[in-house]
């Protein structure tokens, strides 16, 4: 299940912009496997920046990565460059997705943090016997 669909991209778009960039072999349908390619690659986009903050998958798909992942298709499907409009939507979804994995943006459906968060500092753990201690080495310690 991707996070859009075909209705999705078309109320987003419009029905003779879908048509216009997805339909390859010019026989008035928008051809399956390229509105498919185009939601997969904008699921693997964002997967690939929630991944960082968040446990996938999504337990639910919230209208804010609905919005990315039309924003992230439709791009794809404009092969010959999109318009700046659909630039300018592509280039806000991974604002926001930025956004969403430095915390600034609550993203609906996305459940606690996968990575460990990381301080910075060392680790102590049980290790060997030190080799050189006050003890051994006669007071010169």
């Amino acid at each position: 299940m991707t996070y859009a669909s075909l209705s999705d991209l078309v109320e987003r778009a419009g029905e003779i912009e879908i048509l216009d960039t997805a339909d390859r072999d010019h026989d008035g349908i928008a051809d399956a496997d390229v509105i498919q390619a185009a939601l997969e690659a904008a699921d693997e986009a964002i997967n690939g920046y929630l991944a960082v903050r968040f446990r996938l998958p999504l337990t639910t798909v919230a209208p804010v990565v609905q919005r990315w992942a039309v924003s992230i298709a439709r791009y794809h499907l404009h092969r010959n460059g999109p318009p700046d409009y659909v630039v300018r939507d592509y280039r806000d979804a991974f604002a926001e997705l930025e956004k969403a994995v430095a915390g600034k943006l609550n993203v609906p459906g996305a459940d606690g943090t996968t990575p460990a968060a990381s301080s910075g500092g060392a680790t102590v753990s049980e290790g060997p016997e030190p080799a050189f201690t006050r003890d051994k080495l006669g007071g010169w310690l």
